[in-house]
C-alpha cells in the first residue's frame, strides 16, 4: 500500500480466512478467457496467494510464470507455503508498492489486482503503473467490491449500521469502499481506451455459507485492525462494535438468510 493510505482490514485471521477462500474461478472469471500457457503475469496485492496459485496453473508451460506481489511480508510467507503445498512451482513472491512497481516497462503479458484499488489513495496512479509494466496488446484486469451495493435479507438493523461504519472507516484511511462502480471511470482516467466492464457476485445463502460469512465478519468487527481503527478514529465504541457483531451472528442464524456482494470488474487492453 502507498504511504498515504492504510489497509483497513489488516491481516487478522478473520480477514485472511475470507481471502484464502478466493479462487480464480470465483474471483477472476473475467480474466480467465485471456490466459494461456507461456504468459508472464503479475498479481498485485496477492495476499495469501490462493488466486495467484490458480493463475500460475493456468499459465504453466512454455515458460509461463506468475510474480505475486504484496506489501506485507508476513502474508507472503503464508502464500509461499500454500503454493509449495500445492506443488505450484512457476510462481515467485515479492514485496512491493502498487504505486511504484519495481519492474521494467512491458515486463508482463497480464497484470491483475483483486480487491486492491479500493484500499489505495491513488487508484488511478496504480492503474497507470499496472499499464506501464504490461506489454502492448496485454491486459490489466481489476476487480473490487462495492460496499454500498451489498444487500442482504433479513433486514437486521445492525448490518445497516455496519455498512455505514465500515465505509466511514475505510474512507478515513484514504480508500474508497464503493470502488466497484468506479473501475470503468478510473481505467479511463488512467488512459485506457479499450475497457471491458462487467460485474460478478458472491452469494452466501446456504447454512454453511451463512455461518462462515457471519462468523468471520462478527470476529473482524471486534478483533481486527478495522475494529481498532473504528475505535481509535472515534467512529464507534467497543459497545457499538459488540452490538454490530451480534447483528452479524443474528443474520447468520436466519434460516432464510441471504447476502450478496457485488464486485465491479474491468478488463483493460494495453
Amino acid at each position: 500500500m502507498p504511504n498515504d493510505a492504510t489497509y483497513t482490514h489488516g491481516h487478522h485471521d478473520s480477514v485472511l480466512r475470507s481471502h484464502r477462500w478466493r479462487t480464480a474461478e470465483n474471483s477472476a472469471g473475467h480474466l480467465l478467457p485471456e490466459l494461456r500457457p507461456g504468459q508472464r503475469l503479475l498479481d498485485v496485492g496477492c495476499g495469501p496467494g490462493t488466486i495467484s496459485a490458480d493463475l500460475a496453473e493456468r499459465v504453466a508451460g512454455d515458460g509461463g510464470e506468475v510474480v505475486a506481489l504484496d506489501a506485507a511480508p508476513g502474508v507472503l510467507e503464508q502464500a509461499r507455503a500454500a503454493a509449495s503445498a500445492r506443488g505450484v512451482t512457476n510462481i515467485r513472491f515479492t514485496t512491493g508498492d502498487a504505486l511504484a512497481l519495481d519492474f521494467p516497462d512491458g515486463a508482463f503479458d497480464v497484470t491483475h489486482a483483486h480487491q486492491v484499488l479500493q484500499h489505495l489513495a491513488d487508484p488511478v496512479g496504480a492503474l497507470r503503473e499496472m499499464c506501464r509494466v504490461t506489454r502492448p496488446g496485454g491486459v490489466v484486469a481489476v476487480r473490487d467490491a462495492d460496499y454500498a451495493a451489498m444487500t442482504w435479507y433479513p433486514e437486521v438493523p445492525g448490518l445497516t449500521e455496519w455498512a455505514a461504519l465500515y465505509r466511514a472507516v475505510a474512507r478515513a484511511n484514504g480508500g474508497e469502499p464503493d470502488a466497484g462502480r468506479r473501475l470503468l471511470s478510473w481505467a479511463r482516467q488512467a488512459g485506457f481506451t479499450d475497457v471491458r466492464s462487467s460485474a460478478g457476485v458472491w452469494t452466501f445463502a446456504t447454512e454453511a455459507e451463512r455461518a462462515w460469512w457471519s462468523d468471520l465478519w462478527a470476529e473482524r468487527t471486534t478483533a481486527s485492525a478495522y475494529a481498532e481503527r473504528a475505535v481509535s478514529g472515534g467512529f464507534a465504541t467497543r459497545a457499538d462494535l459488540e452490538r454490530v457483531a451480534a447483528s452479524w451472528r443474528e443474520w447468520g442464524r436466519a434460516a432464510d438468510g441471504w447476502f450478496a456482494v457485488l464486485n465491479g470488474e474491468a478488463l483493460c487492453r494495453v
